[in-house]
């Protein structure tokens, strides 16, 4: 399984070997020894979510504050969304960038993202279903988040805005700016 490194340290993409004949296909979707040989990485998953969104649906951008962050493996099972990530480690070079990756069922693509980061999604196909891993229990009182129309991020969501679906929460969430100093 190839795993490729993005330009900020610790966020990994994968790119599965996918083996297919006139039955379908097959692939590993994970494999841990293989992940801790390419990444350095030894993850312990203890949580899978599964969810399933409209076109232009934005989930985001969350994360969990210490002591209960998260590091994802996120997948798709059915459509397309575009997966941004935000760099909140303030004492790395990459603190508060950002970056996105189309993940799809086709392309079978899959994200790590790290402990420190802030990830979303938005939905770019008529319906997308979602499932990512998580090293780290759900804890209420430790969710967070950042605006997703945050200005100093200025992310291209690919959609026009009027056609973003947000959840009341999410449109309440904090800058970039707020949350700097949690990590």
């Amino acid at each position: 399984m190839p795993f490729l490194e993005t330009p900020i340290k610790d966020l990994w993409l994968f790119e599965p070997r996918i083996f297919s004949d006139d039955r379908g296909y097959f692939y590993e979707s994970f494999n841990q020894n293989e992940f801790t040989k390419a990444t350095g990485v030894q993850a312990y998953f203890v949580q899978d979510n599964h969810s399933s969104s409209n076109y232009g649906v934005l989930r985001g951008l969350h994360f969990q504050k210490p002591p209960y962050t998260q590091s994802k493996l996120i997948k798709v099972l059915k459509g397309k969304i575009l997966d941004v990530v935000v760099d909140l480690r303030s004492n790395k070079p990459t603190f508060g960038q950002h970056l996105s990756f189309e993940l799809s069922a086709e392309n079978k693509k899959q994200l790590y993202v790290p402990k420190g980061f802030a990830h979303g999604f938005v939905v770019l196909s008529e319906v997308a279903e979602v499932l990512y891993k998580c090293d780290e229990f759900y804890a209420p009182q430790s969710e967070s988040g950042i605006i997703y129309n945050d200005a100093n991020l200025n992310i291209n969501w690919k959609i026009k805005s009027d056609d973003l679906v947000i959840s009341g929460k999410d449109k309440l969430l904090p800058s970039l700016e707020a949350s700097a100093k949690l990590f």
